[in-house]
């Protein structure tokens, strides 16, 4: 009779036989799964009870260990940082605009620009206007920057917008400094267009929240309401300052045609921009200043003053109008 050899058992790579019990036979799948790189429940390697296994960690997402969405490019990288030089150069400027660094406005350009140079010259106070318009500036810088602001399409539309509104407005102070005052008009006439295309574009999509609503939308609309009204004090300052004075009574005349173009603006803006009460109270303004200017102080003429304050009436019942007519939109 010949001896069988007898075969060895299999064993794992601890030694273990296989399929020796239940026990073993999960033993052995555990092993097979381990080798597989799945986890297995109840393995005390893994932590896990008994005959389970778990798939192995996902790698973590780029939006987990940036703090920034998945959807967030390159592009809007870019842009936002651009919005945080363009601030920092509009704050250069405004530091020179004050006096902190150079001439105030109102004492640069041989006083072309100073609040009694022409009939349509707001008075002093009006200026306080910037004050909110700056810190909304810097508000927006902030909340654009926030990565889940920054991939909004409404922030996509808007950025390179903000950022040459304030470049184009420190590129005003520090051409004003020269003495440059043509240059000037040649800016501040961009910063408009540049404004009215960026207000224009905020009405394609609702501010989700009210401090969007006040960082954003009333803003730009001061900054629009605004500049309207100080571009054309600026072509008047220039018209002056290069000696296009036709007298006392034709000046007054002048100034009141240039205001009914003003008032014009305003309706226009008015309607085109659903009515907002932002850009509208910023015209009026400027305009009631020019009324106060006219009656308290030179070149004092009473024509020019009520022209202005009808100009103002003019540009907030047409705000009110158009909200009237586009009631339920997101305007402001």
């Amino acid at each position: 009779m010949v001896p069988t050899r007898a075969q060895s058992p299999r064993v794992n790579r601890r030694g273990v036989p296989l399929h020796a019990s239940s026990g073993d036979d999960v033993g052995g799948r555990a092993d097979r799964a381990r080798e597989c790189g799945v986890r297995v429940v109840g393995d005390p390697h893994s932590g896990y009870a008994a005959g389970m296994t778990s798939p192995s960690p996902r790698p973590p997402a780029p939006s987990e260990t940036t703090g920034e969405p998945d959807s967030l490019t390159r592009a809007d990288r870019l842009r936002r940082l651009a919005v945080v030089v363009a601030e920092i150069f509009c704050l250069v400027g405004t530091l020179v605009g004050i006096g902190v660094i150079g001439q105030r406005v109102e004492e640069s350009a041989g006083g072309a620009l100073s609040d009694d140079a022409t009939l349509i010259a707001p008075a002093g106070p009006a200026f306080s206007i910037w004050t909110p318009i700056y810190l909304g500036l810097l508000a927006y810088t902030v909340w654009q920057f926030v990565p889940r602001n920054a991939g909004r399409s409404r922030t996509r539309a808007t950025g390179w917008l903000a950022a040459a509104s304030m470049v184009l407005n420190a590129v005003w102070l520090l051409v004003t400094q020269q003495g440059w005052i043509w240059v000037s008009v040649v800016v501040i006439v961009a910063l408009l267009v540049v404004l009215v295309v960026l207000v224009s574009r905020l009405g394609r999509e609702r501010a989700t929240d009210g401090w969007e609503r006040l960082t954003v939308d009333v803003t730009f609309g001061l900054y629009l309401g605004w500049v309207s009204v100080a571009t054309f004090a600026n072509i008047a300052a220039a018209l002056v300052d290069s000696g296009n004075d036709v007298g006392v009574g034709s000046n007054a005349a002048v100034a009141v045609a240039v205001l009914t173009i003003v008032a014009l603006v305003g309706v226009t803006l008015a309607r085109s921009l659903g009515g907002r009460w932002s850009v509208a109270f910023a015209m009026a303004w400027g305009l009631a200043w020019i009324t106060v200017g006219r009656f308290t102080d030179e070149p004092r003429s009473a024509a020019t003053g009520i022209a202005a304050a009808v100009a103002a009436v003019i540009v907030l019942l047409a705000a009110a109008g158009s909200r009237g007519r586009a009631r339920g939109a997101w305007t402001r």
